[in-house]
């Protein structure tokens, strides 16, 4: 989920950006220190919406820097279970596939992809026994997070497709079109009797 979070902290501005207006030494210094910024708390720093204050600077013995007490707003996505999220499959492997959702990439496990049996194919891509479902990179899907792992440096995302309403967009949209017609010879059978 994307949130705005407000943040108090001190700055440490590197002398290199001391010749800026002080207001915008705090923001690129904010730009640098959040890029690639991720914490459990917090979430994935998506940028700096804006810098509300900057208090008086504070120089301490045998460090070059500054240091501003500021506080400033962060756009942040943070996963959370049992959300939705709309991805782009990146990669198939043969237990499953790599999902990019655009801030963070996610896992599907390949007994997670389809309501079927799957099979990982000679040609990279996924392929339901019965359904005849494939799954192949650059598929735009739609899955549910089942499972977050913080240990180590990046969070590990895992993914289902099983449930109704999930999975690549153009199963759904004809999973949508086949409810539409069952419902409409289902309403011509009522209005007959």
């Amino acid at each position: 989920m994307f949130y705005v979070i407000e943040v108090e902290d001190y700055v440490r501005v590197e002398p290199k950006l001391f010749g800026l207006k002080t207001s915008d030494a705090v923001a690129k210094q904010l730009q640098n220190t959040y890029a690639d910024y991720h914490d459990k708390e917090i979430g994935e720093v998506i940028g700096i919406i804006e810098v509300l204050e900057v208090g008086d600077g504070v120089i301490i013995p045998e460090d070059g820097a500054a240091y501003y007490q500021s506080k400033f707003k962060l756009l942040v996505w943070r996963p959370e279970l049992q959300e939705l999220v709309y991805g782009i499959i990146e990669e198939i492997t043969n237990f499953g596939a790599f999902i990019n959702l655009g801030v963070m990439k996610g896992i599907i496990h390949i007994s997670q992809t389809m309501d079927d049996y799957v099979t990982f194919s000679t040609t990279g891509t996924l392929l339901g026994k019965d359904s005849k479902k494939v799954l192949k990179k650059r598929d735009a899907c739609l899955a549910r997070i089942v499972a977050l792992s913080y240990k180590g440096d990046n969070p590990k995302i895992g993914l289902t497709m099983r449930q109704p309403g999930l999975g690549k967009l153009d199963w759904i949209s004809e999973e949508k079109k086949k409810s539409k017609a069952s419902a409409k010879k289902v309403a011509k059978e009522e209005k007959a009797k």
